[in-house]
């Protein structure tokens, strides 16, 4: 990791002490009942999108960053961030590290996934993880589990920005979606992933 990512992994964990901790500090069924729907949580240039039909996310095959496979599906009761990304993409430098410091808050049935979009072996991405802060549960899609880049409408994520990130609910379901880098360690980020939380349908 070079100085400029440990600066931004430096300030992301500075970040979630003072907000992500104080807000999770608060009753998840009193914030819930106060707001019907989802807060607004949005970048420069996106914001939180929910999906509509939602759907189930189904087990998705795919490798681990030592080129094992693995099905990998949503836990029962838990929310799942899953964030789509490319070696290529210079915006997942900044996304990656801040997803590795929500993932340091060790926020109680909060999970997170990375999955690269590149068409690299995985010692390739590996050795790419390896120079920059990530969350632990990262994985490599050589089957096209996750996005389809021949056919998009067989994506199971579509891939309409880079990097993109997908919030599974508690019961297994779509949610909705942010493209960018948002802010996972604001308050605002704190107050999305707080609603979902404890939201059990």
């Amino acid at each position: 990791m070079d100085e400029r990512d440990r600066t931004i992994a430096a300030s992301w964990s500075r970040r979630g002490v003072l907000l992500v901790a104080a807000s999770f500090g608060l009753s998840l069924s009193r914030a819930a009942a106060q707001q019907p729907d989802p807060p607004m949580f949005a970048t420069a240039r996106s914001q939180f999108t929910i999906v509509s039909p939602r759907r189930g996310l189904p087990g998705l095959r795919l490798q681990d960053l030592n080129g094992k496979d693995v099905v990998q599906a949503p836990r029962p009761g838990n929310v799942t961030l899953i964030n789509l990304w490319a070696t290529w993409c210079a915006a997942c430098k900044i996304d990656l590290p801040a997803l590795a410091g929500l993932e340091r808050m060790r926020i109680p049935r909060l999970d997170i996934w990375t999955i690269c979009t590149d068409a690299r072996l995985p010692r390739d991405i590996h050795r790419y993880a390896q120079s920059i802060a990530m969350p632990h549960l990262s994985f490599a899609d050589p089957h096209s589990s996750a996005t389809n880049a021949t056919d998009p409408g067989a994506s199971v994520l579509a891939l309409s920005a880079m990097p993109i990130t997908y919030l599974i609910g508690t019961s297994g379901m779509i949610e909705g979606y942010i493209a960018g880098a948002p802010e996972w360690l604001s308050s605002a980020g704190a107050a999305l992933l707080r609603y979902y939380l404890d939201r059990q349908d």
